[in-house]
């Protein structure tokens, strides 16, 4: 089946507004307490009316789970828990029908080991043209005893696990999730298969999972970080496994791929160094755009605030791809609770997204963003995160940031499921966050979202910085849109010009932790 958008723009993405979809927690067609494409499907009005442009689905594939759907047993199917292909293509239907475009992710550098290349690996043995398709190694010491290296997985532990017969497999995560080899003639087939198979199905493009990862430093030398911290290079940001020049190579056979379907696009999950070395991923034959998380990881100072954005719209001055915008995901802490939580991070949250959604390019909203949703601090036995088990327990992971979501009524699982639970525990206290709760309230963080979008429509052109009172920043849009953002401390004057939006109540100046869109 193919679905496709009545009148496909090729560069539709280059100001989009994405909504990510954690599909496990968005919303629940059924009773087992996990979201799945049917519960999306069931939403996709709600989506339209808050006004965005595409979405991004986390990974939906065949999977045991052992990451929660990032261990791809089978990149060209759907895993039963959340439906089957004919969901997804009604899905994609309704979608595009309400003017919707569909991206999913992309999880090219390891899979699950279930999957059957990795089954036939272990059968094969030492040496098989079977296990040349990832990245098994004798081991080091007199009996192969030792790991190949000394490379430390991301999610803890030794990257490197041994199998029955002596020899060791790489996984830059966890043991599950074997890591392929990319000078493989076969694992390049493979991936061209893959978006092939999505393309044709409809989908408007994909988010490439670990996009700097998927070739490995060359013999997989040792390198130094730190045991307790896993950084590397004295406690620098670079990973010197990974980034290596012969990625560029993968990006431009999935840019081949994608320039035979027109309107089609790809964002890469790039953590690199500098601003220079992405770039790299952004020339005109590689990725159409990659994250810049620095708005994400910035504290909620004006010198950070602004900075990030300096240094982001720097990073792609030189490209042919726009500013990629991200306040949260699903593996980051949400920015209501690192601005503080509460009230205070709530106040803050506002304020960032009229930032965000102010400016320049690509614009991404995790799913609970528009309500306002904060992480929630679980108990040690609910936590499913292999990052907690991995780490012998001394990292929480990711799972505070993954809580389902709200949608209607007082009490869990606030309609997030017709079952009595949900796969992460919701708390009590949250009716008055439901999507149900807000929607009629003028004040409300949804009421909020759904007004920026919708002006954002309107903003267009280049950032110009303008002068701002002690302690706030202030810019322009080409169209005339202004944003001023007040970190000052004390409330400031308006300038001149209509007030289109704020975050907060303006009749008495623009209060601190507050921010307001102005037309000049």
């Amino acid at each position: 089946m193919t679905s496709t958008l009545p009148t496909p723009a090729a560069d539709w993405w280059r100001d989009a507004v994405f909504y990510q979809v954690y599909i496990r927690s968005f919303a629940d067609g059924g009773d087992d307490g996990v979201g799945d494409l049917a519960g999306l499907r069931a939403r996709l009005p709600e989506l339209a009316r808050l006004g965005v442009d595409a979405l991004w689905i986390n990974p939906f594939f065949p999977s045991p789970m052992a990451d929660h759907g990032y261990d791809v047993a089978d990149p060209r199917d759907v895993e039963p828990v959340f439906g089957d292909l004919a969901e997804f293509d009604r899905m994609l239907t309704e979608a595009h029908a309400l003017g919707i475009r569909v991206t999913i992710d992309l999880v090219p550098n390891h899979t699950s080991d279930q999957r059957d290349w990795f089954r036939q690996a272990l059968a094969a043995g030492p040496g098989s043209p079977e296990r040349a398709r990832y990245l098994f190694r004798d081991g080091r010491g007199p009996d192969g005893d030792e790991p190949p290296n000394n490379w430390p997985s991301i999610f803890g532990g030794p990257a490197w696990t041994r199998v029955p017969d002596g020899q060791w497999y790489l996984h830059l995560f966890a043991p599950e999730q074997p890591d392929l080899d990319f000078t493989h003639p076969e694992v390049l087939a493979d991936l061209e298969e893959t978006l092939r198979f999505w393309l044709d199905r409809g989908v408007d493009g994909f988010r490439i999972d670990v996009a700097h990862g998927m070739v490995k430093a060359p013999g997989l030398p040792d390198v130094d970080f730190d045991e307790e911290t896993g950084l590397f290079d004295d406690h620098g940001p670079d990973d010197p496994r990974l980034d290596q020049d012969g990625v560029h190579d993968v990006h431009r056979l999935v840019r081949r791929v994608m320039d035979a379907y027109p309107g089609t696009m790809t964002v890469g999950e790039v953590w690199v160094s500098s601003e220079e070395r992405l770039a790299r991923y952004l020339r005109p034959d590689e990725l159409h755009s990659a994250f810049n998380f620095r708005l994400l990881t910035a504290d909620w100072t004006l010198e950070d605030l602004r900075a990030a954005v300096v240094d982001s719209l720097d990073a792609v001055a030189a490209t042919p791809a726009p500013a990629c915008w991200v306040l949260s995901n699903h593996d980051r802490p949400r920015h209501v609770t690192r601005y503080g939580g509460g009230e205070l991070g709530t106040r803050r949250a506002r304020a960032a997204a009229l930032l965000q959604l102010a400016l320049p390019g690509m614009a991404f909203v995790y799913n609970g963003d528009e309500l306002g949703m904060p992480d929630v601090d679980l108990p040690d036995e609910a936590l499913t995160d292999p990052v907690w088990t991995r780490s012998g327990h001394t990292e929480r992971g990711r799972d505070a940031c993954r809580i389902p979501v709200p949608w209607s009524g007082a009490e869990p699982p606030y309609g997030f499921t017709t079952g009595p639970t949900t796969w992460l525990p919701m708390p009590e206290g949250w009716a008055g966050l439901t999507a149900q709760a807000q929607d009629g309230d003028p004040g409300s963080v949804l009421s909020l979202y759904r007004a920026a979008l919708r002006l954002r429509r309107g903003a267009s052109g280049d950032l110009t910085w303008l002068p701002a009172p002690e302690g706030c920043l202030a810019f322009r849009r080409g169209s005339g849109l202004v944003l001023l953002l007040n970190l000052s401390g004390a409330a400031v004057p308006l300038p001149e010009g209509e007030v289109l939006l704020a975050s907060a109540d303006v009749s008495a100046g623009l209060p601190h932790d507050a921010a307001v869109w102005l037309q000049a």
